[in-house]
């Protein structure tokens, strides 16, 4: 697309869009484009997947309507690689890579040069704990994609303070989307099994990474036991890893293991496990959006979430969900103990939340926005 044409040809064109993405591993961000391409055929621009190496879920992406291409770079400086993709992208007559990374986005940049491909990428995280080469590609690339594409009015803000970013409408917000037919929403008036039994079925959903703050969730348990309530509460995620092994370690020695706490792992019947919980329960040190979090919400069920600043966005404010001080397990208690006395009001409440959330995080509104910034990047 010529960079002089009017707005009017770019939208009579239909744009070839590339979306780049590394390893086909189980993450937010995959799951998030899995949604993206299931929508392909009704989007008005022809879908192409690039991706570097095979993963856990790669048998999902090919069940998608699109045509995937694999381009792996060896490590170090790899130019045969960079001319490869640059041939790729040429032979696809591709407009747009839309870049999930960084790096994917400097190959892309690098291999495109002195063609009309533009390349665009989307922030999924912050830039804390980042390695040297890390932090030198994301500050470059901030300043050389076409398109910053954040997820958050707050990751926004923040990567536009820290790396002081032009305001020339380069820097633009879409929030992320849910694939909600996978997900049941409970009426507002379905029973409980906690309103007779008093026995309350809980859940959290979220690898445990530095991002997150399941132990704050674990102290609230304890909190919880000692008060006399009687739960069961399921952790779904990747439990792996060092924060993983410390929060295991702490339900073991207080007692909270096996009776009380499973640690489920990687799950991939996450819409089940909403349907069986009465209330679902998460902290976050530095989510960027939280689609964990959204997805809950839609399934109407009472979501306690602490008020880290894009929670507070994602939820308006706590209208959407009960919002609690964020590491302090005492104030989720208190907060805890009132859905314990009203959970009828917090499910009449939740059902309201969820057709609202429902119609802000949909899917088909996540790829409409995405292909006004692809039309916004070949001006």
């Amino acid at each position: 697309i010529n960079d002089n044409h009017s707005l009017i040809h770019v939208q009579e064109k239909r744009i070839k869009i590339a979306y780049f993405l590394g390893t086909l591993d189980r993450g937010g961000m995959e799951t998030l484009l899995l949604d993206v391409l299931h929508q392909a055929a009704g989007t008005p621009g022809d879908v192409l997947l690039l991706y570097s190496r095979e993963g856990n879920i790669s048998h999902l992406f090919r069940e998608t309507p699109v045509k995937m291409i694999r381009v792996t770079p060896r490590p170090g400086i790899d130019l045969p690689f960079l001319w490869r993709l640059r041939r790729v992208l040429l032979r696809a007559r591709v407009d747009v890579v839309h870049a999930q990374h960084p790096l994917q986005a400097a190959h892309a940049w690098i291999a495109s040069t002195g063609t009309r491909v533009k390349v665009v990428e989307t922030i999924h995280g912050y830039d804390f704990g980042q390695t040297r080469k890390g932090a030198r590609v994301l500050a470059w690339m901030l300043r050389h994609a076409r398109l910053n594409i954040f997820v958050s009015e707050t990751q926004r803000a923040y990567y536009s303070r820290a790396y002081r970013l032009p305001g020339n409408g380069r820097q633009v917000v879409v929030y992320n989307g849910v694939r909600f037919d996978k997900i049941p929403s409970r009426p507002a008036n379905d029973p409980s099994p906690g309103d007779e039994q008093r026995h309350w079925t809980l859940g959290m959903v979220g690898s445990f990474v530095p991002v997150r703050d399941q132990m704050t969730v674990c102290r609230f348990l304890a909190l919880a036991r000692d008060r006399g309530i009687s739960f069961h509460f399921f952790f779904a995620g990747e439990v792996n890893t060092p924060d993983g092994e410390a929060c295991r370690r702490y339900c073991l020695d207080r007692g909270l293991l096996p009776d009380a706490v499973t640690f489920l792992g990687v799950r991939d019947d996450i819409p089940a496990l909403l349907a069986r919980l009465d209330a679902f329960v998460y902290a976050t040190r530095h989510d960027t959006f939280g689609i964990a979090v959204v997805e809950a919400i839609a399934a109407a069920l009472p979501v306690f979430v602490n008020d880290w600043e894009v929670t507070r966005e994602v939820t308006d404010e706590g209208a959407l969900a009960t919002i609690y001080k964020t590491g302090d397990e005492h104030d989720l208690l208190l907060h805890f103990l009132d859905f314990t006395t009203r959970p009828r009001h917090y499910r009449e409440q939740a059902a309201v939340a969820a057709a609202r959330v429902r119609d802000k995080y949909d899917i088909r509104r996540h790829v409409a926005r995405l292909h006004d910034c692809y039309t916004l990047a070949c001006k």
